[in-house]
């Protein structure tokens, strides 16, 4: 995946990173994610993230577990690229998708936020140039996703993501559909881009209303 120009080298990623639990929100390197930073802790991480390596770990509450401070294993860093305060007392931003991790152990800190030791070995591919997909399963996934948008009559700029490749249209949409939360932890967590379009049109095939999915709304 091309890197954007700012990003540290795969080997100088930073040994502890701030982490934003959200659910439903997934990151996937290469792509942005506009957030509004509010709570006073979050804006401590935003504050201190700029004031060092200016990278953020997105990650998911754990849904299989009771424990609401439970989070998934792997998570996705991203860059704050754009950045702006406003008068209310909110920061408004983008973070620009770097490289994916594991959860390591927990680090203590008084800002309010949590921070942990990140374990970045298993998505050093984050860092490669893209391949080039199949024809054949390129056009599985733009008729799927076609499908998927007409049947949930989901208005989107479908010339602008037909000229997106298929692993970028699949990233994209991972994180942009209103796809469950498992769904995108899956997609997130799955290492090799042929087969995180595969499973992306799995998903969709058998969501509720699709032709085949055994649902009808």
């Amino acid at each position: 995946m091309s890197q954007h120009p700012f990003a540290f080298p795969f080997r100088k990623l930073p040994k502890t990173l701030p982490v934003f639990p959200l659910p439903g929100a997934v990151l996937m390197p290469g792509n942005d994610l506009p957030l509004n930073i509010f709570e006073p802790r979050y804006l401590n991480m935003v504050n201190d993230a700029l004031g060092s390596h200016r990278m953020i770990g997105m990650i998911q509450p754990d849904p299989q577990s009771d424990d609401p401070d439970a989070l998934t294993q792997t998570g996705c860093a991203g860059r704050i690229t754009q950045y702006r305060e406003t008068r209310d007392g909110r920061i408004e931003m983008v973070l620009s998708g770097v490289c994916r991790f594991d959860r390591g152990e927990e680090v203590a800190t008084t800002r309010g936020y949590r921070l942990i030791v990140p374990d970045w070995h298993r998505f050093e591919a984050d860092y490669e140039e893209e391949k080039t997909t199949p024809g054949q399963q390129t056009e599985m996934l733009r008729q799927t996703v076609k499908r998927y948008l007409d049947v949930n009559k989901l208005d989107v700029d479908w010339p602008l993501l037909e000229r997106l490749s298929a692993v970028r249209l699949t990233n994209s949409l991972s994180m942009a559909l209103p796809l469950s939360p498992p769904a995108k932890q899956q997609l997130l967590e799955t290492i090799d881009p042929d087969e995180r379009i595969t499973a992306f049109i799995a998903c969709l095939d058998s969501s509720p209303g699709m032709p085949g999915s055994g649902t009808r709304h």
